[in-house]
């Protein structure tokens, strides 16, 4: 299976502002892979989707 990153359009494009932190994300099967977009070579974390969607729903939220 190839793993295919993205991240979101509203990223930017890196221009040294802070416009290009960001995380990616990629399908994994059962889970959710989610990394450091400018630390890929740190790996990521796999997250099953159910918990995924807590996490994002308690971002919004903060």
């Amino acid at each position: 299976m190839e793993v295919v990153w993205r991240k979101s359009t509203h990223s930017g494009g890196g221009d040294g502002g802070g416009g290009g932190d960001c995380v990616e994300v990629a399908e994994l099967g059962a889970f959710v892979g989610v990394r450091d977009s400018k630390a890929v070579e740190r790996g990521h974390l796999s997250i099953d989707r159910a918990s995924l969607l807590v996490l994002v729903q308690e971002i919004k939220v903060s």
